[in-house]
């Protein structure tokens, strides 16, 4: 393998690389309309994580693509995690993934095939244990090294989990804790701890195959995965979506273990001050919290955990549903309200 440290030779890793909210707005413009095809049920008009077009009254295709530069040294477990993070936007539509492609971008006067080819064996591994092929790609030479896919499922149209479906009155559920971007940031920097590595390894590993599950409950009205907008970014794309406000408890929040003294201590990637500037004042911070607080709310998770909306008599049933599937931190963290879409965090 390689001496070169692929988080080197990137200005950023993960989706931490991701346009800031604000300036992707500028970007893309004015929100667009619903485009006028009856049978694309999810366009580009409440920001969700795919697009879904229905073939049939049973068969609906979701057709996603992610891909971003390393987040980690290890180019094979760099492999798993971005396509593990693709992969989870069709979980968060509440689908099944059938199919996936490989987005390969490499400086290859810098990286011996050996390095590569273990980055590309590392999405074939998650691929594998998905349950679907990995069925071909693109390739590019590029001055820094990218890898993604682009994914392909299915999902019945009228189980389609939305991220704007949210109701007054709904609990907030998220099923894994916050810090992996703290704690990828320490490592870029030498400052994370074999604890550490291990586990943002499994956090970003960890596929998020229990939002397919959530599709047959008719009380889970909206659902979304938290990545590079943070928390608070997405929960803020959910609240517009659905023209309501959301209140969260911090103590509430889970958080992985081994981010919280790093977070403490400043840690983090550059956009979690990107991310706060562009929440703007549709975020309500209480007095009390500090500063790390608001920070680890804005970090930007690479592979992060699904964001649920749920009727309260449901709440029960959907974290029994989480623990089952692995996920032992998934939590109650707060609810959807009525009024102007906004977060209030106490």
């Amino acid at each position: 393998m390689s001496e070169v440290k692929l988080t080197q030779l990137s200005h950023g890793g993960g989706c931490g690389c991701k346009i800031a909210p604000a300036m992707l707005q500028q970007i893309l413009g004015e929100v667009k309309e619903k485009l006028p095809y009856a049978n694309l049920l999810v366009g580009m008009e409440n920001s969700d994580d795919a697009a879904v077009y229905r073939l049939n009254d049973q068969q609906a295709i979701i057709a996603t693509t992610d891909f971003f530069m390393p987040i980690v040294d290890d180019p094979f477990d760099f492999g798993r995690i971005a396509a593990t993070n693709a992969l989870s936007d069709v979980y968060a539509m509440g689908g099944t993934p059938i199919m996936a492609l490989a987005i390969v971008g490499m400086p290859i006067d810098k990286l011996p095939v050996e390095t590569i080819r273990a980055i590309l064996h590392g999405g074939e591994a998650v691929c594998l244990a998905a349950g679907i092929p990995l069925a071909g790609g693109h390739s590019i030479d590029s001055t820094e090294p990218i890898y993604g896919l682009v994914a392909i499922g299915i999902v019945h149209p009228d189980r389609l989990k939305k991220n704007n479906g949210a109701q007054a009155g709904d609990k907030l559920i998220l099923g894994k804790g916050l810090g992996i971007g703290v704690l990828a940031a320490a490592l870029k920097k030498g400052a994370l701890s074999a604890e550490g590595y291990a586990q943002l390894i499994a956090a970003t590993t960890q596929l998020n195959t229990v939002g397919s599950a959530l599709s047959e409950l008719n009380r889970v009205h909206a659902l979304t995965d938290v990545t590079g907008f943070g928390l608070l970014g997405h929960l803020l794309e959910m609240c517009r979506g659905a023209g309501l406000a959301a209140g969260l408890q911090f103590e509430q929040v889970p958080i992985l273990s081994e981010a919280l003294p790093l977070v403490r201590q400043g840690y983090g990637p550059g956009a979690i001050e990107r991310n706060l500037e562009s929440y703007g004042d549709e975020v309500d911070f209480a007095v009390h919290l500090q500063g790390w607080q608001r920070r680890l709310l804005a970090d930007a998770q690479t592979s992060g955990g699904l964001l649920v909306a749920v009727a309260p008599e449901a709440t029960d049933e959907v974290l029994a549903m989480f623990h089952r599937g692995g996920f032992a931190q998934a939590a109650v963290i707060g609810e959807m309200w009525q009024g102007v879409p906004r977060v209030a965090v106490s």
